[in-house]
C-alpha cells in the first residue's frame, strides 16, 4: 500500500541527539508492530533515518522556546500526507501488534482528556504551596487568552488534551484552522513565558476551530511510556518485570554520560537559541500588536 492510499501514519518530533535516539526504538517498534505503517519525523538530522523505508523524515529547528509547540509543525506535516495522524511522544514504545484497521472520526481523538474546568482544578490542587502561585498566573494567562478568543472556559465541551498521545483527522479543512490558532495561542502563551501549554493550546485552538474532541481507549495501540508505567505499577496495576527492559533502554538515554566539554557546548547552544527565538517571537507578535501586548 503507498502512502497516498494509508488511511493513518504515526508522527513525532525529535530533535538533539537524546530525542533522535529515542525515536529510533519507537521507528523499531513500529516496524516490527505495524508493518506497513509510515512514521513522519520531524528532526534536525533526517539522514540518520535514512535507513529505514517506513520513516518519512523531514528537516526541522527548533521554533517554539519551549519547544513544546513545535508539535504542530509535526502535525501540520503529516496531514499534509495522511488523512489521519496519531502523535506520539518520541520516548513511547509501541508493545504490542498494532490494529490495522484503525479508524478514527474526523478531529481530534486524544487518549488523555478532560474539560479545561477539571484540569484546572487539578492542576492548582496537585503542587505544594511552593508551586501554586506559578501555576495561579499560569492559568490566569489562560484565561486571558481565553477571552481574546471569545472562548468561554467554564464550557466542559473545551477540552484540555494530553499532548504525549492524540490523533487529528482531517475535517474540511478545519484542520487548517485549528493549527492556525495553534500558533496564535502558542505565541501568546510563549510570550508570556508559560512555555508547556500545548494541552491547553490543542484544546482551545480545536474549540476556536470546530474542531472537535472526543476520548478514546485507544485499545489498538499498546503503549508504554515511563511516567504512567511508574504509576501503574505503584497502584499495583503493572508487573514492573514486564517493563524492565523499556525502562533500561529509556534510562540509558536519558542519563547518557556526556563529556565536560559536550555539556558546554549544549548549554551555550541552549543559551543562544533561548534569546534568538525569544527576539523571533517578539518580533513576530509585533503583525499583531493589540491581541499579544494589549
Amino acid at each position: 500500500m503507498s502512502q497516498e492510499e494509508k488511511e493513518f501514519c504515526f508522527c513525532t518530533l525529535a530533535l538533539g541527539k537524546r530525542y533522535r535516539s529515542h525515536a529510533l526504538l519507537l521507528a523499531q517498534d513500529i516496524e516490527k508492530h505495524s508493518p506497513g505503517t509510515k512514521l513522519v519525523i520531524l528532526t534536525d538530522k533526517p539522514q540518520e533515518f535514512s535507513k529505514y523505508s517506513h520513516i518519512l523524515a523531514f528537516s526541522h529547528q527548533q521554533q517554539s522556546i519551549g519547544c513544546y509547540h513545535d508539535k504542530r509543525f509535526v502535525i501540520a506535516q503529516a496531514l499534509l500526507l495522511f488523512n489521519t495522524c496519531i502523535f506520539v511522544d518520541v520516548d513511547i514504545r509501541i508493545l504490542d501488534k498494532v490494529a490495522s484497521n484503525l479508524k478514527y472520526l474526523p478531529g481530534v481523538t486524544a487518549r488523555s482528556c478532560t474539560s479545561i474546568v477539571k484540569h484546572n482544578q487539578a492542576y492548582i490542587g496537585s503542587v505544594n504551596d511552593l508551586h501554586k502561585p506559578k501555576r495561579i498566573r499560569e492559568l490566569e494567562i489562560v484565561n486571558k487568552l481565553a477571552q481574546k478568543l471569545d472562548l468561554n472556559l467554564e464550557d466542559n465541551s473545551i477540552q484540555f488534551v494530553m499532548e504525549m498521545l492524540f490523533v487529528v483527522t482531517r475535517q474540511d479543512e478545519r484542520e487548517i484552522e485549528f493549527l492556525k490558532h495553534w500558533e496564535t495561542i502558542a505565541l501568546y502563551c510563549e510570550l508570556n513565558g508559560f512555555y508547556g501549554a500545548e494541552g491547553y493550546a490543542i484544546g482551545l485552538a480545536a474549540a476556536k476551530a470546530g474542531l472537535p474532541v472526543r476520548w478514546d481507549a485507544m485499545e489498538g495501540i499498546v503503549y508504554f511510556k515511563d511516567w504512567i508505567e511508574r504509576q501503574k505499577i505503584k497502584k499495583g496495576q503493572a508487573n514492573p518485570d514486564e517493563t524492565l527492559i523499556y525502562f533500561q533502554q529509556h534510562e540509558a538515554i536519558e542519563y547518557r554520560k556526556n563529556s565536560i566539554f559536550q555539556k558546554l557546548v549544549h548549554k551555550l547552544d541552549k543559551f543562544i537559541g533561548y534569546y534568538y527565538r525569544s527576539l523571533c517571537l517578539r518580533l513576530t507578535a509585533l503583525s499583531n500588536f493589540n491581541f499579544y501586548y494589549r
